[in-house]
C-alpha cells in the first residue's frame, strides 16, 4: 500500500549491499569493536548519507520512506551500521537542516551527504536521559562567544575519526528557578572540547559511541542553532521526528531474527525430521512472521502520515514501542528455535538477541512511549 516501485528499488539495493559488503564482516567488526570506515564511505557512495536532504545542500532529495527502508535492510543484517545510518541522518543532519541559517545549512550540510563526515547529536548526560531537562551542561555568552562547560554521554558518532562535531543542548539561563535551553554547534577541533569512545558495549559494538566533554570549550556566537531558549524545543521534535529511524531499526532487526529462524528450523532435525515440520515450531513462526508483518504496517502508516503532513506523533510513539518489543520478542524466539546453538558467536542470532536490547531504551524508553501515547489517548 505504502510502497512503490522506486521504494522496491531502493531495498533491493541496499538489501544487496548489506548482503554482500556488510554480512561477511559483521562478526569480526563486532567481536572487535571496530567501526569500520570503509563500510562508512561505501554506503555514503551508496547515497546512504542526506536521504531526505534536499540535492541543493547535497543531498538525495528523497522521500522519508526511502530513508527508512534502508536503515530497514541493514538493519536486517546488522544494527551497528545501520545505527551509524540511523543516527547520522535523523539526530545529525535533521536539527542542521531544519533549523540552522542558510549560511549553516550550506556550510555544515554537504560534507555530511557524502559519507566522508559525521555529526553528532549531543542531548544524553550522566544524570539526564529521559529527563533531558535535567541537563546541567551550560553555556554563558561573553564578548560575542559561547562559553561551554559540562559532559555528554551515549552519543553516537561523537568520537570517529570522520565526525565533524555536534549539535548540543545547553543551559543558557535561568530566570525565577526555570532553564532557558539553548542548542549550539560545536565543531570536533574546538579548544575545549574532546570526545572519548565509549567501549564493551554489549551491543552495537561496530558503531561509535562516546562521552563529549567541555573544558570552557568556546565557540563564536552565531553557532547558536535556532533561537536562544529554544534547545529544548529543537532537541525534542528532532527526536520525534527522527524516532521513526530507529523504529526501522526494530522492523529490521525482527525481520533478519526470523529469516535466520525459519532458515535454521528447515536445515535442523531432531527425532528425523527438520524441526520446521514440529507445530510447536511452526506456530513460533506464524506468530514471528505476523509480528512482523504488523509492526511494518504500523511503521509504515506513520511514515505515511509524516510525509503528507499529518500529524504522526502518537503514531510515531505507538511505532516505536511496539516495534522495539517486538524486535525483542521475536529475537527471543528466534534463539529459542536454535536452541544452544544461538547462544553461540558462531550465529548471527546471538549478535542480533543482544542488538534489541537497546531499541527499548535508545530515543526514549518503552516506558516513556507509553506516557507519551497515554498523554495523546487522554487530552
Amino acid at each position: 500500500m505504502y510502497e512503490n516501485e522506486e521504494h522496491r528499488m531502493i531495498r533491493s539495493t541496499v538489501r544487496e549491499f548489506a548482503e554482500q559488503e556488510i554480512k561477511p564482516r559483521a562478526k569480526e567488526l563486532d567481536e572487535n569493536e571496530e567501526f569500520s570506515y570503509e563500510l562508512t564511505k561505501q554506503m555514503g557512495e551508496l547515497g546512504l548519507f542526506g536521504m531526505v536532504v534536499p540535492t541543493k545542500y547535497g543531498g538525495q532529495g528523497m522521500d522519508y520512506l526511502s530513508y527508512i527502508i534502508a536503515v530497514e535492510e541493514l538493519a536486517r543484517v546488522d544494527g551497528s551500521h545501520a545505527a551509524t545510518v540511523a543516527a547520522h541522518n535523523s539526530l545529525g543532519l535533521g536539527p542542521l537542516y531544519n533549523y540552522g541559517s542558510e549560511e549553516q545549512k550550506q556550510k555544515y550540510i554537504p560534507p555530511l551527504c557524502t559519507g566522508d563526515g559525521l555529526w553528532a547529536f549531543g542531548l544524553t548526560e550522566p544524570d539526564a536521559g529521559s529527563d533531558s531537562r535535567n541537563s546541567k551542561t551550560s553555556a554563558r555568552l561573553e564578548d560575542g562567544k559561547w562559553i561551554i562547560n559540562g559532559s555528554k554521554i551515549f552519543i553516537t558518532n561523537g568520537s570517529s575519526e570522520i565526525t565533524l562535531g555536534a549539535t548540543v543542548q545547553t543551559v543558557s539561563g535561568e530566570e525565577g528557578g526555570k532553564k532557558e535551553f539553548s542548542t549550539i554547534i560545536v565543531d570536533q577541533s574546538t579548544p575545549g572540547f574532546t570526545q572519548r569512545t565509549m567501549k564493551e558495549k554489549m551491543m552495537w559494538r561496530a558503531s561509535n559511541t562516546s562521552e563529549l566533554y567541555f573544558d570552557d570549550c568556546t565557540v563564536p556566537e552565531d553557532h547558536l542553532l535556532g533561537a536562544r531558549g529554544d534547545g529544548s524545543h529543537i532537541m525534542l521534535q528532532t527526536l520525534d521526528d527522527g524516532r521513526l529511524s530507529i523504529v526501522a531499526m526494530g522492523l529490521g532487526l525482527a525481520q533478519g531474527a526470523y529469516e535466520m529462524a525459519l532458515e535454521y528450523s528447515k536445515q535442523r532435525k531432531q527425532f528425523g525430521k527438520e524441526i520446521s515440520k514440529f507445530q510447536v515450531i511452526a506456530f513460533k513462526l506464524t506468530d514471528m512472521a505476523m509480528k512482523v508483518e504488523l509492526a511494518r504496517n504500523l511503521l509504515y502508516k506513520a511514515c505515511w502520515l509524516k510525509q503528507t503532513g499529518q500529524p504522526f506523533a502518537k503514531e510515531s510513539a505507538m511505532a516505536k514501542l511496539y516495534c522495539s518489543e517486538i524486535a525483542k520478542e521475536v529475537a527471543d524466539e528466534a534463539v529459542q528455535i536454535h536452541g544452544g546453538y544461538g547462544l553461540m558467536k558462531e550465529y548471527d542470532i546471538e549478535r542480533f538477541y543482544r542488538d534489541q536490547r537497546l531499541l527499548q531504551i535508545g530515543e526514549g524508553t518503552s516506558e516513556i512511549q507509553r506516557l507519551v501515547i497515554s498523554r495523546y489517548l487522554l487530552s
